[in-house]
């Protein structure tokens, strides 16, 4: 790519800042996001998903528009007419009914045929089933901008790999897949994302096979863990421990090392839906993918009932009774809130009229109460002493030095869904 390209990252999340970043130490990029708040937060080096340290911003973030590399932040379209290269990377979310919702990336979409331009390149990030770049992206621009695909103007997809909070497997560190609408562009789409991508990256031959490798990718990881997920309901039937035969079986060259637990966030949790659906949509019933989303959506709850079943046993009264659970965020070590799991297990607690606590240090107040409607502690000091139950639901590393045992009654239940506490001071775990 020469230097005269000019990039514009639509969305500025977990996926498109930390790209956004490492594309502005060579090019001149455009961050663009619809949060006015996000943007003014970002344009004083402040990111509050963690992703991009505030040192890391402060080399990249300019306030000149016009500089030949750097990121210039802003939710005002106009900024964005200069670009060439538009990258979209907004969140591809599932509704109540675990339907896809393609509402931000029509609405990206929407937002970059306004400004699309002749020989203009877009190129996609978000995770979605075979087809959706052309079939339901590629007509808004067509009808925003009045121009022709593949005349006018091209397109890609590269489907994001960021695993938020991983600070080993950073955007550079992961290969890359690519692909175009011509190949042309294709290449040049390879050649944009190698000038930073260190891993390298692997050119799929169309951007349908690109994109049914993203979605798969994460299926198979739900698969895999609805499988351990029903082991460990068999084990704990049969009481024998599931890490201890996890670990046993593990010592075989090729067993594939998985752990149970609850399955969220934005890609594991929902990815698979999205394949589900086009699968439906074409005649076949994925039974195999929906089967393991089953299994892994029953966890929250599974977890719940046990926790009461043990409490049940030790004499303790249900109604009324204090229940504190340990993380809300959707993995260890990260903020990242979205589409956790562990309100499966609060709102199923709650059904037993059980008062529960949520402690995490590491999620938003504010952003807690908005999604799930819960008073967040996020201090140790405001704790209870003495809860009827104790659940580990996140392994946060400021829970290795909680005394967890203080914090439940002597009758207490304390069950390990992360198995990150030794066994003989659990009552259960996963």
């Amino acid at each position: 790519m020469q230097k005269k390209d000019k990039i514009t990252i639509i969305g500025l999340g977990y996926v498109g800042l930390p790209l956004a970043v490492e594309f502005a130490k060579k090019f001149a990029v455009i961050g663009f996001d619809i949060n006015t708040k996000r943007v003014s937060e970002l344009k004083q080096a402040i990111d509050r998903t963690l992703e991009v340290s505030t040192p890391e911003l402060q080399e990249v973030v300019t306030q000149d528009k016009t500089s030949e590399t750097g990121l210039y932040m802003t939710d005002n379209l106009e900024d964005l007419t200069s670009t060439n290269i538009y990258i979209i990377t907004v969140p591809t979310p599932t509704d109540a009914l675990n339907k896809p919702i393609f509402t931000p990336l029509i609405k990206a979409s929407e937002t970059v045929g306004k400004v699309l331009k002749q020989d203009d390149i877009v190129i996609y990030e978000s995770t979605v089933y075979p087809g959706v770049t052309e079939d339901i992206c590629v007509p808004i621009l067509e009808s925003f901008s009045g121009l022709k695909f593949n005349t006018d103007f091209f397109a890609g997809y590269s489907p994001e790999r960021i695993n938020p909070g991983d600070k080993t497997h950073t955007v550079t560190k992961i290969l890359k897949v690519t692909s175009g609408s011509t190949p042309e562009i294709a290449t040049r789409v390879d050649e944009l994302y190698k000038s930073i991508i260190t891993a390298g990256t692997h050119l799929a031959p169309s951007i349908k096979v690109a994109e049914a490798a993203k979605v798969i990718e994460n299926s198979q990881r739900d698969i895999n863990i609805a499988f351990v997920n029903e082991l460990s309901k068999i084990f704990r039937i049969l009481n024998i421990d599931t890490k201890a035969v996890l670990e046993a079986a593990g010592t075989k060259w090729n067993f594939i090392k998985f752990s149970p637990g609850l399955v969220g966030g934005h890609c594991i949790g929902v990815d698979p839906y999205y394949l589900a659906q086009k699968a439906i949509e074409s005649g076949y019933n994925p039974e195999i993918i929906l089967a393991g989303r089953k299994m892994n959506d029953s966890m929250g709850a599974y977890v719940a009932t046990e926790t009461v079943k043990m409490m049940i046993k030790k004499g303790a009264t249900i109604k009324g009774s204090n229940t504190l659970v340990l993380g809300i965020t959707f993995k260890e070590n990260c903020p990242d809130i979205r589409n956790s799991r562990v309100i499966d297990i609060i709102e199923e607690l709650k059904t037993y009229d059980v008062n529960v606590d949520v402690f995490d240090p590491w999620a938003s107040v504010e952003e807690v109460k908005h999604e799930y409607n819960l008073d967040l502690i996020t201090d140790e000091s405001e704790l209870k002493p003495k809860y009827d139950a104790v659940i580990l639901a996140v392994s946060h590393k400021e829970f290795l030095k909680l005394d967890i045992q203080q914090l439940k009654s002597d009758s207490g239940v304390l069950f390990d869904v992360k198995s990150l506490l030794p066994k003989d001071v659990v009552d259960a775990r996963l």
